[in-house]
């Protein structure tokens, strides 16, 4: 074979191979392929080679292929002569047809057609593994030969009459066959003028075909189906479990396991909420459609007792040896899943977990190189990640085009019976059906969140850097649910960003802020539950119930907070913005503890991540890794997402027509402007449950300031910083440290780290008894527009600023023209045409026109 055919030949094997890996094709007929391309010597001293990278890959797949490959090249040279011989009579039948009387018999209407001779053929240079493959001759009308065939026994059929087999040896099983005629060539059949005429180039043709294929050894028997355990990995695409199944070369059973108390987990955690489980049900509603489309089925399983105990079943109905699935990284579910592991390699069956939920492996991250310093932030998280890389990412991996399905399913349930998507209903039985906008706000489908991040990328992506803050605008990805249930991978989310045209740092940093959430709770397990700052524990939290209930329904009377929380009850969303605002007003506004919004946030977003979540309010409520050092102002704050009010007119109607000013604080609106837009405060609308702001902000700040004053050992001497207590996978990491690191105390034997805190919280220990106001690291926002904006409005001051100067230079010389003029006696200058005045068309307050101007213009 020339060497450029050859390396065109290996190309098109390795592209076969994918077909295998994809479970589009199977081991022995790949096989075949391989030698019907590569050919018979080639095939023997390249096959191998071509399957090697399978060893670390496909570590079963390569045995198999292997295996076929030995089984196909050691023969003996009995076994050649058998097949020859085979071969020989079936060459001899055809010389033997093709060497007839060239007259053809006229066949009349009433004889029929004749049986027509079909022949499997082949030879020793072109075998094919797995299930045989049949050339068949033309089919022509004609009649056997009149001297017979010396045939041998062991090649007959029992029954006379019947389709003859050949059972061929050597290279090819005994148990594999050639379909002959169905009928045998006895003597006398026909005459030797009635035999059909056939040309040499239709024999020449038949013989070619006949020498690509033959009979070869059976297939083994049907491999064990693969369990392939779907959690919160509900998609086709770069889905490695699902790949993975597809390589051991199997049936596959997708199944899904329902265990409320697994999700839940030890602490008061609402791993699974009310909104959680909404979406679940639909997500797994599409999902299985999905299945379904490519000849795969979905079966659903509430956990009997336990998820093992259920698959411990379902290996027993089944046959599985081999369960797959995606690895969780919450710590209960983490422990379940090697619990799951263990026990089920204890009963023999294969357990894989593939890497998929997060970018990085959090149990993974080392801080090794970086040290402890600035723990809590994303930028010391990404320091450790690049310092200390784990494996590739790799490029995300396509949808398989169709699933091997076993020949019995096993017994599910129905998706309704596992009460994901349950209404509550009245006492007269009718159903509230609390979901409806949801449904009207989403696509659950893996389809929709793929569309979800074209459209994002194709628009919302060139304003993200600056206005993703925006509640106003759809100015974010809205991708947060796909991701936490998995319908789309971060890795292709990643993937899809990186080739965009516009690719916003921002937007991206947002995936490392996913992936530190969830190493902050493999650190802390009880991160949901338990603040991780001691001091903060002891704040004085309110325990009004009344204003709790307002602020969650939304009628707390502050416009920007009650439009944030209505429209998270009504679509089970919000952008991270937002949330800042309403947390904000939560904590430092309400006194509230920051448990509270945690729950109720779990409990109506869609997108309710333990970790995320977590970690967000535990920073919020000033007790996490990381101190934010900004307070959002329910009312300034709405300068920077809602600088024109159409995001409050949305989700709160009854305001629609209060003017852009005024729409965030109507209780400044005089009297007649309330009545014209219909606003009744206590009645159309709340009123406000709290109105001195500024002095809550201040018992705020004085009540953390006594906390940290009377845990003063959580409190660090020389830098006011709060002292936190490692996790022992942090300690064990850093004792390499310890030594150099001078912010590394201890305390008997825990080690305590000084962690970020907000610079307003020192100055306050100093003096405990100020207010806000005159704190001056105060951390309220005061709310922007944009730096663009910011940037215009400095211009347009320092314009006018100089606008003023120049003007009182002229005014001062014109005075002192004038009273010379005077003294002199000399006549008065002629008065100007006009002075400047604003155009009262234009839309810019700050645009100008002579007035001259603009009365010839009129």
């Amino acid at each position: 074979m020339p060497p450029s055919v050859c390396e065109d030949s290996k190309v098109l094997v390795r592209r076969m191979l994918v077909e295998v890996l994809m479970g589009r094709e199977d081991p022995e007929g790949f096989f075949a392929m391989c030698v019907s391309v590569l050919g018979h010597r080639e095939t023997s001293s390249q096959f191998l080679p071509l399957i090697r990278p399978l060893a670390t890959a496909n570590g079963s797949l390569h045995a198999t292929l292997t295996s076929i490959h030995k089984e196909y090249f050691s023969k003996t040279q009995d076994d050649e002569l058998e097949l020859a011989l085979s071969l020989s009579l079936v060459e001899t039948k055809d010389h033997r047809l093709s060497g007839t009387s060239q007259e053809p018999r006229p066949q009349s209407p009433a004889d029929g057609p004749l049986p027509p001779t079909s022949v499997s053929r082949g030879d020793s240079r072109s075998p094919q593994t797995g299930a045989s493959v049949e050339a068949s001759s033309p089919q022509t009308n004609h009649a056997p030969e009149r001297h017979k065939i010396t045939r041998i026994d062991k090649y007959k059929t029992d029954t006379p009459g019947t389709s003859q087999t050949a059972r061929v040896s050597g290279p090819v099983s005994k148990q594999d066959t050639f379909k002959e005629s169905d009928k045998m060539m006895d003597d006398g059949a026909l005459s030797p003028s009635e035999k059909p005429k056939r040309s040499k180039n239709r024999r020449q043709r038949r013989r070619g075909a006949g020498q690509q294929v033959v009979g070869l050894p059976r297939s083994p028997p049907a491999r064990p189906p693969v369990l392939l355990w779907f959690r919160r990995d509900l998609r086709l695409g770069d889905n490695p479990a699902l790949t993975g199944s597809l390589e051991v070369g199997a049936p596959v059973i997708p199944v899904f396991i329902w265990s409320p108390e697994e999700e839940e987990g030890p602490g008061i955690t609402v791993a699974v909420g009310g909104a959680c489980k909404y979406w679940l049900h639909q997500a797994l509603s599409c999902f299985a459609a999905s299945l379904e489309r490519i000849g795969s089925h979905l079966v659903f399983l509430e956990a009997n007792r336990s998820s093992l105990h259920t698959l411990k079943e379902l290996v027993e109905e089944t046959g599985a040896r081999t369960v797959l699935a995606n690895a969780l990284y919450e710590p209960w579910l983490k422990e379940r899943d090697d619990v799951v592991e263990s026990a089920l390699r204890r009963d023999g069956v294969v357990c894989k977990m593939f890497h998929s939920y997060c970018l990085r492996d959090p149990y993974s991250v080392s801080t090794e190189g970086v040290g402890l310093r600035g723990i809590g932030s994303v930028s010391h998280f990404m320091n450790c990640c690049r310092q200390n890389p784990g494996s590739a990412l790799g490029a995300p991996l396509d949808s398989p085009a169709s699933l091997p399905t076993p020949a019995h399913w096993p017994v599910g349930v129905s998706l309704d019976a596992l009460g994901l998507a349950r209404m509550p209903r009245r006492k007269d039985g009718t159903t509230i059906d609390w979901a409806a906008n949801i449904r009207k706000s989403w696509d659950f489908s893996e389809e929709g969140a793929s569309a979800r991040l074209e459209a994002f990328l194709n628009d919302g992506v060139y304003r993200y850097e600056k206005e993703s803050g925006r509640a106003d605008a759809p100015n974010t990805s809205c991708l947060s649910p796909y991701l936490h249930f998995g319908q789309l991978s971060p890795r292709w989310l990643l993937w899809d960003a990186k080739g965009a045209r516009c690719r916003p740092p921002k937007f991206q940093r947002k995936l490392a802020w996913r992936d530190l959430a969830y190493w902050q709770l493999t650190l802390f397990p009880d991160l949901p539950w338990e603040s991780l700052r001691p001091p903060y524990k002891a704040l004085r939290w309110s325990s009004d119930r009344g204003h709790l209930k307002a602020w969650q329904r939304g009628r707390t009377g502050y416009p920007l907070v009650d439009a944030a929380m209505r429209q998270l009850w009504l679509t089970g969303w919000m952008n991270n913005y937002m949330r800042h605002v309403v947390a904000s007003f939560l904590i430092a506004y309400l006194y509230l503890p920051w448990q509270e919004g945690y729950r109720w946030f779990q409990d109506t977003l869609v997108d309710a991540d333990v970790a995320i979540d977590a970690m967000m309010w535990q920073n919020g409520g000033m007790c996490g890794l990381d101190h934010w050092n900004f307070v959002m102002h329910p009312v300034d704050a709405a300068m920077t997402c809602d600088p024109y009010g159409n995001y409050v007119r949305k989700w709160c109607p009854e305001l629609a027509d209060l003017p852009d000013e005024l729409i965030h604080k109507p209780w400044k609106c005089p009297p007649a402007m309330l009545r014209r837009a219909g606003v009744v405060f206590g009645q159309t609308y709340a009123e406000r449950i709290v109105t001195d702001l500024e002095e809550r902000r201040s018992r705020s700040l004085r009540d953390v300031a006594l906390v940290r004053k009377e845990f003063g050992q959580y409190v660090d001497k020389c830098s006011g910083c709060d002292l936190v207590p490692l996790p022992p996978r942090l300690v064990s990491q850093a004792l390499g440290l310890a030594h150099r690191d001078a912010g590394l105390v201890t305390e008997g034997k825990r080690f305590l780290l000084p962690v970020i805190t907000r610079m307003e919280f020192k100055h306050q220990q100093e003096d405990p008894d100020a207010d806000a106001a005159s704190n001056p690291y105060n951390a309220v926002l005061k709310g922007y527009v944009s730096r663009k904006r910011d940037e215009t409005v400095a211009f347009l001051n320092e314009r006018d600023f100089t606008a003023s100067v120049m003007h009182e230079g002229v005014q001062r010389r014109e005075r002192l023209e004038s009273n010379y003029r005077r003294i002199e006696g000399l006549p008065h200058l002629p008065a100007p045409r006009g002075t400047a005045r604003r155009t009262p068309t234009a839309k810019d307050k700050f645009s100008v026109a002579p007035s001259g101007a603009a009365s010839s213009a009129r």
